[in-house]
């Protein structure tokens, strides 16, 4: 998606863009699966700040609203823990407080509208103006922070969890705020607090989903970029960028043919541009960067084509364990394993396209996993073991049963995907994610820069600044654009 959107505000800035895709469709990890008249999203499951993707139609040729409908999700999430207790999460922060209090007891939507209010002041220090800037390492944030006020505002030295036990006394809401710590793929004991900004985001912009699956948003961002004149090549993959002392001139593609080229835009994971494809000296500082970050965490899924309809079912929904520590010490443990009793998440639209009549639906199930490698690397799993993904796949329905969500009677098949399976399909190193994880106070000073040091090659995506999901892909892109400039 961040390649997909860059292509676009170049071409309307007036180059000549040809995009190469290794795969035989656009849109990277924003993937779609159908079978027997199932369709699942891949996936992101939802949009937040929408106005990022408003803007870049805008800025493209024509309003978002013309090519592609955007939904609010109502509520927001839906979270069962482990005594039972249930937390529909309304979408408008209005409701909040007294969602929290009718949920978790008198003084939880207190707690939480503290949190809000501190969070709203790390958004206006660390917000959307300083993610659609270039990295400007610490010393710039800190800058930005130059006020006694706004560093303690920021606590660079605080983590999630330290935050949550700053502001929420209920160990439940604590465990909804961790949460959010694997959005960017991350441990929330290693975090930075500053990602409570996360929460608020979400219920500052609203959740939203795109009728008939988010694949859509990708589809219609590739057809703006065909409207300004991009050509695509797909089934082309790269396998090197040349360079020279002035910098790129070109790529080499798995064809054996080349392209010239006054600007490559790299679309891959980074450890995979400055390890493997652009073997140019002037990466190696950022190459040594990543390799003192750590991956992010990577995702097993389940696809579950489903008989009958549950119409009270919510569009998101989190199922989480007793005991949260046990889970992230699996995932990012020395050796790492699969988590035994995981987080569970759920998405299951309540959407006529993605299902083959009104007698059946289809789910996406997705918990955290460790990465995949077959040399047993730290932080790894080796999840091409035979029966390991069959055996892990009925875990997960075991755990959702327990959990009050059993669906065994009602399943017609699944297919599970493992994080060996995302490295296959996209080519993210282990499965990660996200690139690298943001555990520790300098890791998003570890991640690259969008202009390399290489002349004429940029970044973009999730394993580049400002980082992964549709909204940060969507303004890296913004960044490449203005740093490239008009042709």
């Amino acid at each position: 998606m961040g390649g997909l959107a860059v292509a676009a505000r170049l071409a309307r800035q007036g180059h000549h863009v040809t995009v190469y895709e290794r795969a035989a469709v656009c849109g990277g990890k924003l993937g779609t699966v159908r079978r027997d008249g199932f369709a699942f999203d891949t996936g992101p499951s939802l949009l937040t700040m929408p106005e990022v993707y408003h803007r870049l139609f805008a800025d493209t040729g024509a309003p978002l609203e013309r090519c592609v409908p955007l939904r609010p999700v109502e509520p927001a999430c839906s979270y069962r823990f482990a005594d039972g207790t249930r937390l529909a999460m309304p979408g408008d922060p209005c409701l909040v407080p007294g969602a929290l209090d009718e949920a978790l007891g008198e003084g939880a939507g207190a707690q939480w509208a503290r949190l809000h209010a501190a969070s709203g002041e790390l958004w206006r220090l660390v917000g959307e103006d300083v993610l659609r800037r270039p990295l400007g390492g610490p010393a710039g944030l800190l800058r930005r922070s130059a006020r006694p006020r706004d560093l303690a505002a920021v606590a660079p030295w605080r983590t999630l969890r330290g935050t949550g036990r700053r502001y929420l006394r209920d160990p439940r809401l604590r465990m909804w705020l961790e949460r959010y710590a694997t959005y960017s793929g991350s441990d929330p004991r290693r975090a930075p607090g500053v990602m409570a900004v996360v929460p608020y985001v979400e219920q500052r912009y609203g959740t939203w989903y795109v009728p008939g699956g988010l694949r859509l948003l990708a589809e219609a961002v590739e057809q703006r970029c065909v409207d300004l004149g991009v050509l695509f090549r797909y089934g082309c993959g790269i396998t090197a960028v040349d360079t020279s002392g002035r910098g790129v001139t070109g790529v080499r593609l798995a064809d054996g043919g080349t392209a010239a080229a006054d600007v490559v835009v790299s679309g891959v994971d980074a450890a995979v541009l400055y390890g493997r494809l652009a073997a140019d000296r002037r990466g190696h500082r950022p190459l040594t960067a990543l390799a003192r970050a750590q991956s992010s965490l990577a995702g097993f899924v389940l696809l579950l084509a489903l008989r009958g309809r549950d119409r009270r079912a919510p569009h998101h929904r989190v199922l989480f364990p007793a005991d949260y520590d046990a889970e992230f010490d699996a995932v990012f443990g020395a050796p790492a394993r699969p988590a035994a009793d995981p987080t569970v998440y759920i998405s299951s639209p309540d959407d006529a396209a993605l299902r083959p009549d009104d007698a059946h639906e289809a789910w996406f199930v997705l918990v955290n996993a460790p990465r995949h490698s077959p040399r047993g690397a730290p932080g790894t799993v080796d999840w091409t073991v035979p029966g390991l993904k069959e055996s892990y796949a009925e875990r997960i329905l075991d755990i959702m049963a327990d959990r009050g969500t059993d669906v065994r009677r009602r399943l017609l098949w699944y297919e599970a995907r493992t994080p060996f399976d995302l490295e296959h399909a996209t080519g993210s190193p282990g499965g990660a994610i996200y690139g690298t994880s943001s555990n520790g106070i300098r890791a998003a000073f570890l991640r690259p820069a969008n202009r390399s040091p290489v002349p004429g090659l940029f970044l973009v995506g999730g394993s580049a600044h400002p980082g992964g999901g549709l909204p940060l892909v969507a303004l890296s892109a913004e960044i490449v654009a203005a740093q490239i400039g008009d042709a």
